[in-house]
């Protein structure tokens, strides 16, 4: 049945407020500082300080740091900070540059309190350590006038103080109108300063401010003991009242815990509490806030009210609305962005929910609505694209234009399901009921006009009719790039002006529809694996079967629709046998493309239909495959039955055909493989907008789609936004082609203008170190990974932000959902995880055998989902060799990983700490080290020995090995690699890592970090091996420096003999540049080497691995075990499995170590 509903503090409080209204007769007073503290410390515990770390503290740390890098001493003013500053929980990198700290905090307890928090004692020190004067707490309201009353000291305060930043924290209640104390705090900033406000509980209505950077925080929760005396503190707090009537004050609490236990929601985890939801936004501004009037004096401002068809986007308000009318319009929104360093959104259809956002400009492109068709024969079928005519639709189009013109023409595009959404969306796949036969609306794109959000110019991108190019367009260098980005991502890359698709002949369609009941959920099951397996997987690529899973009249329904397409005439399409639909055989209807729209199920064969703006919705999306099996058929059917709503059904459109047809990596939409797109539709009637009903509804499809994000191969971009939850989502919206979307990102809005369009990592991977922390049951692998996440984030000498992410809590979720399991204890209880582990494990084995890339989705996940950090620690890892397996997945990132280790003893102490079963399966304790590297049949990166107790050694452990990677050597050793474009040949981008022997100090910094960064013991190698010219240059200087002989490696016939040889296959760049494979043997001196000597081979680059593979060949021909050798090399790439190919060919026990990682080849 479906959950209650959870209000949010801001409806508690209405009803609250009106209980009050329609019971007192007596004035009401304002709360002591007693009283205000009492709720506040309820509110602000257990999930309510959630959302100060998930939420709060992260994202004024995000906004900050570039201006705290900035400069040397930052003055900060809090306005009603309460007891405790939030700067004194920000990274302490950043805490050390605050020296001046004032605040207006009213309530004298909260003062108090505030002022002996920050003043640092002999035993601890100050959350702001560098403050250079006591703190400046005054005890007054902030207000409009300049006068300021005494604080910690009585006094007044200069009007012309300035401060770096000013943050009012949940503290603007009661200020009216709220843009004018945020514009009196604007004048109180230094210049480049920032204004930032979190505020809970509903949008802030500024009246045309413009904010430098918005987010939100709608998971907010906040959970109250159900108890008489605490919810005597809670309710007046968020009433921010009481009565003056001492009797009637009374009465009012009685029935206002009776308002609070109504409107709670309650959880089985937590029977005896309430539970409210606490949504928290944060606005950030700066003295650009106020330059609106300078666009709107160039650009055209929407005139009346501006229709917005989303009902997410209907309660945001955008500081305005422009509606240019001329493509010059659209460069003078751009370039006011740029220079005001602001964001804009863009609308089109207006069926985003992120096509307007709160206080920020949105341009709207209505007035660009022309449709224009051009034949053959009026552009000669030139520019690569076949003999057909082409559609150029302005952005400001809806699809249903598109399809009425066309098909006077006798033409279509394959365009989306819904009339009203517009060619924006396409830019993002657009799936319709010709994909099977022609593939995506993305995928008929073949150019656009779009104006550059980095330089304001028009662009011209791949082909568009000459006399729809305007005067002034460019081709931009990248043109290739933009256009693959334009099929599948192209909201993110400019704001597009127009769009030309090429175009099929119109056909005419078959429609047929049937509705089964369903009686329980085992009828469910089999009537959906007989829709996949007798309907669908038998339709020709002209037909589509879609499906509806709803709920009507107190019975779950299983609603189909068959269409067939068709130009010549139509052949009996159904398949023979088709189990409970045979309804499918009967009365069909022939209907052309625009009557195709009105034979959707969802407009009137549902609940009476969705049609007419009866209802609301909310929609997010993802691709299945095998629906008819039971994981993902039992998950289906859950979800309806746990709907919120009566109107929330899935809508599932059948993909395949052409769909599948086109390489995941040919556009940018990348996500291919899939049977159906499941729609995740939240509906509920209209006039319940802003209602419980309606947040409930979102949360239920949120729930939804996380529930089958697992089992899914992908996320439709299109809904995607900048809403939180969308995220996880994200991670998977464009398959493998994310990474290369976020560097096209930077590249073509690096100032985000555009922040609100489908996320892409903000910051790609290439700053980032991935750690992979490994190592057997109870080594202590989870805390060492947090002790080491300290010290990155302590470092003084750098602002790095660090965090540890279990990859195996996507098992976890998965698991429980499957077999009823309570998530939160195998999250964090240790002993219940370890009586689940047989589970688990059988668990996810038999998820990899139905999806055998799923451990590298899960590591993608993962990654992506921490793009924001510059070290990532990831722990729960069980694969083999997994800097091999991986590291080809993350070509800019370093990768790593750290074996925990620790005796038998130590680790049955610690089970019998975590009251786990102290025996263990071998009770015979053992050689740690011996036992470990036997086991392993690879070399981790490092192994750290965890049998000390404290945190002393691990600490150590990271300042000699792991902090070491971030120093600045490294990144001038980095910067000496120039970048040759088109090397050795045209599409190359060739790293010259010799060069740094070319520059000055080079081979002897190079040298230095090859010597320091060895993890060996450099006493006890007996030589440095090399291959020719790369490994030349930098093994004989390093020989030299570790005084060890050179063991050269050459062609065949270039040393004197007796000599071992070998065959080593060309090197990549030569095989690139010559196109030549031929083999060639290379050799050493016989008696050079000593046999059982240890080596240390060194050389210039690791790509495919092809040039080790025969080197390690050679060593062992001349009697050099592999055990003894070690790999030093100066930069490797990623991206050729040069390590995944040295562990095939028998080499994977050798320690490889690179002291850079580059991208790309």
């Amino acid at each position: 049945m479906p959950k209650p509903e959870m209000a949010t503090l801001e409806s508690l409080k209405q009803a609250l407020r009106e209980k009050a209204k329609g019971m007192a007769s007596s004035p009401t007073q304002a709360l002591s500082a007693k009283q205000y503290r009492a709720g506040f410390d309820i509110v602000i515990r257990d999930l309510g300080w959630m959302t100060y770390e998930d939420f709060i503290i992260p994202q004024l740390s995000q906004l900050l740091a570039p201006l705290f890098e900035a400069r040397h001493h930052i003055s900060v003013l809090e306005i009603g900070p309460g007891p405790k500053s939030v700067f004194g929980y920000l990274p302490h990198h950043l805490r050390r540059k605050v020296r001046r700290f004032t605040a207006f905090e009213p309530n004298g307890l909260f003062a108090a309190s505030l002022a002996e928090w920050l003043c640092s004692t002999s035993e601890t020190e100050s959350p702001l350590p560098c403050l250079e004067n006591l703190p400046n707490i005054h005890r007054i309201p902030f207000v409009l006038q300049d006068r300021v009353g005494g604080g910690t000291n009585t006094g007044t305060r200069d009007k012309d103080e300035k401060y770096d930043v000013i943050l009012f924290c949940d503290s603007m209640y009661g200020m009216k109108p709220k843009r004018k104390f945020i514009e009196r705090a604007l004048e109180m900033l230094v210049e480049g300063g920032i204004v930032a406000v979190f505020h809970r509980d509903g949008a802030l209505h500024l009246d045309g401010l413009v904010c430098h950077r918005t987010a939100s925080f709608p998971t907010g929760v906040v959970r109250v003991a159900n108890d008489d005396e605490v919810l005597d503190c809670f309710a007046p707090f968020v009433a921010g009242f009481i009565m003056q009537n001492v009797d009637e004050d009374e009465a009012m609490r009685v029935n206002w815990r009776k308002e609070c236990r109504a409107l709670g929601h309650r959880e089985e985890a937590h029977p005896d509490h309430l539970l409210f939801s606490s949504p928290n936004i944060m606005a950030a501004f700066t003295q650009h806030a106020t330059t609106l009037p300078e666009l709107t004096a160039q650009v055209p401002l929407v005139k009346g009210d501006k229709t917005i068809k989303n009902r997410e986007a209907r309660f945001h308000n955008p500081a305005s609305i422009m509606r240019p009318t001329e493509i010059r319009h659209v460069q003078q929104c751009v370039r006011w962005a740029l220079r005001h360093k602001v964001n804009l959104t863009v609308i089109g259809g207006s069926h985003s929910g992120h096509s307007l956002w709160p206080n920020v400009v949105s341009v709207d492109m209505g007035a660009f609505d022309q449709v224009h068709i051009i034949t053959a024969g009026e552009y000669g079928g030139d520019f690569g694209i076949d003999s057909c005519s082409l559609v150029v639709a302005g952005a400001g189009c809806k699809i249903g234009d598109i399809v009425r013109q066309t098909m006077a023409a006798g033409l279509t595009v394959p365009l989306g399901a819904r009339p009203s959404v517009g060619v924006g969306l396409c830019l993002q796949g657009g799936i319709g009921h010709l994909a099977r036969l022609h593939g995506l609306a993305c995928d008929a794109i073949v150019g656009a006009v779009v104006v550059s959000v980095d330089s304001s110019q028009v662009l011209c991108i791949g082909y568009v009719p000459n006399q729809y190019q305007p005067a002034d367009a460019i081709r931009p260098e990248n043109e290739s790039d933009l256009l693959w980005a334009m099929k599948g991502a192209g909201t993110n890359f400019g704001i597009v002006v127009s769009v030309t698709f090429k175009s099929y002949s119109a056909p005419t369609y078959l429609t047929r529809n049937c509705v089964v009941p369903l009686n329980g959920s085992f009828e469910a099951r089999l009537r959906l694996s007989e829709f996949d397996k007798l309907v669908a997987k038998k339709l020709a690529p002209n037909c589509s079967a879609d499906a509806y899973l709803f709920w009507d009249n107190g019975q779950l329904h299983l609603g189909v629709t068959m269409i067939e397409a068709s130009t010549t005439g139509f052949t009996c399409a159904t398949p023979t046998h088709i189990g409970a639909f045979s309804e499918l055989k009967e009365n069909p209807e022939a209907v052309d493309g625009v009557g195709l729209f009105k034979t959707e199920m969802y407009v009137s064969g549902m609940h009476g239909g969705h049609s007419g703006g009866k209802t609301s919705s909310f929609k997010r999306c993802l691709f299945l495959k095998r629906i008819g099996e039971a994981n993902v058929a039992d998950r289906l059917i859950m979800a309806v039955e746990t709907r919120p709503s009566p109107l929330c059904y899935l809508h599932l459109l059948q993909g395949g055909g052409a769909v599948g047809k086109i390489a995941a990596d040919a556009t940018a939409f990348g996500c291919r493989d899939w049977d159906f797109a499941c729609v995740i539709t939240g509906v509920w009637p209209r006039d319940q907008d802003g209602t419980e009903v309606a947040r409930s509804t979102v949360r239920w499809v949120y729930n939804v789609a996380e529930n089958l994000l697992s089992l899914s191969s992908g996320v439709y971009g299109a809904d995607l936004g900048p809403d939180p939850r969308d995220a996880a989502l994200a991670t998977k919206a464009f398959g493998p082609n994310r990474p290369r979307l976020a560097r096209l990102k930077r590249s073509m809005d690096p100032h985000d203008v555009l922040a609100y369009a489908c996320p892409l990592p903000q910051k790609p991977m290439d700053p980032k170190l991935i750690i992979l922390v490994t190592g057997e049951s109870c080594a202590g692998k989870d805390y060492c990974a947090d002790v080491w996440v300290s010290v990155f984030t302590e470092y003084a000498h750098k602002s790095l932000t660090a965090r540890v992410v279990s990859i195996s809590d996507a098992t976890k979720r998965d698991y429980a959902a499957a077999t009823g399991a309570d998530l939160s204890r195998l999250l964090r209880d240790r002993a219940y995880k370890e009586q689940h582990r047989p589970a688990l494990t059988a668990f996810f084995q038999g998820q990899v055998r139905q999806r055998p890339r799923l451990p590298e989705e899960h590591f993608l996940n993962v990654v992506y989902g921490a793009a924001d950090v510059d070290v990532l620690m990831i722990t729960g890892m069980r694969d083999e060799a997994p800097v091999a397996a991986f590291s080809h997945l993350v070509p800019d990132s370093r990768l790593l990983e750290v074996h925990v280790q620790a005796s038998e003893q130590t680790r049955r102490i610690r089970r019998a700490c975590n009251g786990e079963d102290g025996e263990s399966d071998d009770n015979e304790d053992r050689n740690v080290n011996e036992s470990y590297l036997t086991a392993l049949n690879y070399h981790p990166s490092f192994i750290f020995d965890n049998d000390t107790a404290g945190n002393e050694a691990a600490v150590r452990f990271a300042e000699n090995n792991l902090l070491p990677l971030f120093h600045e050597d490294l990144q001038r050793l980095a910067n000496m690699v120039h970048r040759i474009p088109d090397f050795p040949r045209l599409g190359i981008e060739f790293r010259h890592v010799l060069g740094i022997s070319q520059q000055p100090g080079g081979l002897a910094l190079c040298t230095l970090l090859l010597q320091t960064h060895f993890t060996g013991d450099w006493a006890k190698i007996h030589a440095v091996a090399c291959c020719e010219v790369g490994g030349f240059v930098y093994a004989s200087a390093l020989a030299s420096r570790v005084d060890v002989p050179l063991v050269l490696i050459r062609e065949a016939g270039k040393l004197p003999p007796p000599t071992v040889s070998f065959s080593k296959p060309a090197s990549y760049i030569s095989s690139l540049a010559f196109n030549d494979p031929t083999e060639k043997r290379v050799e050493m001196e016989r008696n050079v080497v000593p046999i059982g000597a240890s080596v240390v081979v060194v050389d210039d680059v690791l790509s495919t691995g092809e040039t080790l593979c025969a080197v390690l060949k050679l060593l062992g021909e001349a009697g050099i075990d592999a055990e003894d050798v070690s790999i030093m090399v100066v930069a490797e790439f990623p991206v050729h499995r040069g390590r995944e190919v040295l562990r095939q060919r028998g080499f994977g026990r050798i320690n490889v170590q690179s002291l850079l990682v580059f991208g790309g080849d």
